[in-house]
């Protein structure tokens, strides 16, 4: 779909199979295309059509996963093409979170390269980082792991040359034009600029996922000497992100 579509035309809808199909809004990243996704997202959910499993949201594009023994893909294609060519509902109305952030020191190995790319003391990269308020605009790649929409241009950081083959559960990272929470301990080509004791992902927690696209977020920097005990409450299962009016 042509860039100066791609906030306002119809999406492009691809078969994946039997099994799925892919609504494409656009080619880039952009906070009014990913609106439109989640959008799309709830108003499906609200319909709750026979054969639709799961719809599964990203930056540009919903995948909607359908059973193809019940689903009946041309009305599906239909329902999607009404939904789309009526103003949608803006769906970015989820939970606010107060995410506690370590940055820099051990916590934060890349600040200083990151600072240097930027041309900034690495004060000033912690206050134009903590100044915006992220949506969460998907969640994949690990468990968990939370793609923010949101980051100021002037902290674009290529990525690495060479990946790490882990970086520490709950880094805070910047890739490109992005910055993410990480999940669990996983391979990243990012820059870690901070830690949060927050877990998106807790198998042995309700909810064990804890961001959910639409979802706003506000980071908040903590000294490393308050690591220790957010660490250790977080480890039990309890969520030290405090959310809204909390």
């Amino acid at each position: 779909m042509p860039n100066d579509q791609s906030t306002t035309g119809m999406p492009t809808i691809r078969h994946c199979g039997d099994t799925a199909l892919n609504v494409d809004f656009g080619d880039r990243i952009n906070l009014v295309i990913t609106r439109r996704v989640m959008a799309l997202d709830a108003a499906l959910a609200d319909l709750a059509l026979p054969g639709v499993i799961e719809m599964t949201p990203t930056y540009r594009a919903l995948t909607v996963h359908v059973d193809p023994l019940t689903v009946d893909h041309a009305r599906l294609q239909e329902e999607i093409l009404a939904l789309c060519s009526q103003p949608l509902t803006d769906a970015t109305t989820g939970s606010l979170w107060r995410v506690p952030v370590i940055y820099g020191g051990a916590f934060g190995t890349d600040l200083a390269l990151v600072a240097a790319n930027a041309g900034l003391s690495q004060e000033d990269v912690i206050t134009k980082h903590v100044a915006p308020l992220y949506t969460v605009a998907m969640v994949g790649f690990l468990p968990g792991f939370s793609y923010l929409s949101g980051l100021d241009p002037k902290l674009a950081t290529p990525r690495r040359v060479e990946p790490r083959l882990r970086i520490p559960a709950s880094s805070v990272s910047i890739g490109g034009g992005q910055t993410a929470i990480s999940s669990v301990e996983g391979p990243s080509g990012w820059h870690v600029i901070g830690r949060t004791p927050v877990r998106p992902f807790h198998p042995d927690r309700e909810p064990a996922f804890l961001f959910a696209p639409g979802d706003r977020i506000r980071f908040e920097p903590v000294a490393a000497a308050e690591w220790e005990s957010l660490d250790l409450r977080a480890t039990q299962g309890n969520i030290v992100a405090r959310t809204n009016g909390q």
